[in-house]
């Protein structure tokens, strides 16, 4: 096993290189001056005094040197923990709005992914052995998981927030909530994050539910549950198994949703103006703030690499299989 997660760690390295690299190219070949978009607010009418500022602004952010030196002063700040300075807020640092927009994006994304997985399978599994719920599971998953996460995020944001009124449209919180920790303003909170979660939950539900469901079944028709019916086992005995097998294909396909309904949770929080980091690197593309962009992607790409690891980890522990193929490659 130490083999195994060794080559991991490698694979992940190279990918995390890779795609931090990425991340550094795509906001440099982005069209536009962002700190002529900053001296836009300033609203300057001296030309000598404009061109002072600009330049140390330009100075300040390093954006005058040649692009490679720019790349290596990124990855010499990165290794000591600067993520650099938001061009648009300055001075505020990237690394305190990436503090203060992660909680907002975790408290949608975690109970999202595990409650979907969770429920899906758990539906979809029942679906395979009971006719009446996989005849009205089975299509409102189809529909559910066939839905962009953005066009469901704008219906129910039509639906409860303009026709019934039911939730607020935007917002992380009240304005008028002072935040803390009293009962208030966690309702507050719990009542605005209702609705980015419900469209991300639901999506992603759907495509566990079918994914389930249709593991089920294959595995009920594979040889070794006929075998043991033939035995005669009992029919909930070859469901557990059949059961067991059909989660481990669900666990490597969590590591696949990963990138997924990450994707869909930057772009739920536009739809609700949630103060999460997709609305963030929304705000930071419009404005072409080239270190908020690199900041809030190099927090996603590690978060999914660490996630991936993770799934890595208990894929090894779940599936007695993958052992016995380590041992049996190293003997």
């Amino acid at each position: 096993m130490r083999r195994y997660f060794a080559r991991k760690l490698i694979t992940y390295g190279i990918t995390f290189f890779a795609a931090v690299t990425i991340d550094w190219t795509i906001p440099h070949l982005m069209p536009g001056d962002p700190i002529a978009t900053l001296m836009a607010t300033l609203q300057l009418q001296d030309e000598r005094t404009y061109r002072a500022i600009y330049n140390s602004i330009d100075k300040a952010f390093r954006t005058d040197l040649p692009l490679w030196k720019q790349y290596y002063y990124f990855w010499s700040l990165l290794f000591h923990g600067n993520l650099g300075f938001s061009i648009i807020n300055y001075p505020t640092k990237v690394t305190a709005l990436i503090t203060n927009c992660a909680p907002y994006t975790l408290a949608l994304l975690l109970p999202a992914i595990l409650l979907s997985w969770y429920a899906g399978n758990k539906v979809g599994a029942m679906a395979a052995r009971r006719k009446v719920l996989d005849n009205t599971a089975l299509p409102v998953s189809y529909a559910l998981t066939a839905t962009p996460y953005m066009w469901l995020a704008m219906i129910m944001a039509w639906l409860f927030t303009i026709i019934f009124r039911f939730f607020p449209s935007s917002g992380g919180y009240d304005p008028t909530q002072i935040p803390g920790w009293s009962q208030s303003f966690i309702t507050s909170l719990a009542y605005h994050w209702f609705l980015p979660f419900a469209s991300l939950f639901l999506v992603a539900f759907g495509g566990w539910a079918i994914g389930m469901r249709n593991m089920i079944i294959y595995e009920l028709e594979s040889d070794y549950s006929h075998y043991l019916e033939a035995l005669g086992a009992p029919r909930r005995l070859v469901r557990k198994y059949a059961f067991r097998n059909a989660m481990l294909p669900q666990i490597t396909g969590l590591a696949l949703q990963l990138g997924t309904i990450l994707a869909g949770a930057l772009v739920t929080e536009i739809v609700f103006s949630y103060p999460g980091l997709g609305y963030q690197i929304y705000r930071a593309i419009t404005n072409k703030d080239y270190f908020v962009i690199q900041g809030i992607f190099l927090f996603i790409i590690v978060g999914v690499l660490i996630a991936n690891f993770i799934v890595d980890i208990v894929y090894v522990l779940v599936d007695p299989r993958t052992r016995i193929g380590m041992q049996g490659g190293q003997a």
